[in-house]
């Protein structure tokens, strides 16, 4: 039988730490925030948004596990230029890839979170940025 692997990894935890990166704003103009039902963790996230409606700055306030914080980190690494749409629809793949319904979500550094997929108690905490992201930007 395989050993189980490892939830929090190095790099996991790295990740986690790296939030002070992206340290929350109240000015930035959208701003959203999300809890996961499974664990009680929560994010608020806030963004700004160039003249095309892509994001160009990102601040975060977590309260979640280092799983979720990771995950939130791996969202404010690549969410800069990314669209409402782009957000919307990497939200949906990271849902289907967690349910083992669809493929590794095509967005930069998804695999750190690989060990996480055999935790569903997890899932709510790695989806928190997406969630509060779609919940601060403007959808019309």
């Amino acid at each position: 039988m395989a050993a189980p692997a490892v939830l929090y990894t190095p790099r996991i935890l790295e990740l986690a730490t790296s939030l002070s990166a992206w340290p929350w704003n109240d000015a930035l103009p959208w701003q959203g925030q999300a809890r996961s039902r499974s664990c009680g963790s929560t994010l608020r996230l806030g963004l700004a948004t160039d003249g095309a409606g892509r994001i160009d700055r990102v601040g975060l306030l977590a309260q979640a596990c280092a799983i979720g914080q990771a995950s939130a980190a791996l969202f404010a690494q690549a969410a800069v230029g990314q669209s409402v749409v782009a957000v919307s629809r990497a939200e949906a793949a990271l849902r289907a890839w967690l349910a083992g319904t669809g493929p590794m979500p095509d967005w930069p550094g998804m695999g750190e979170l690989d060990a996480a997929r055999g935790h569903p108690g997890r899932y709510g905490a790695i989806l928190l940025a997406w969630q509060a992201a779609l919940d601060a930007l403007p959808t019309g």
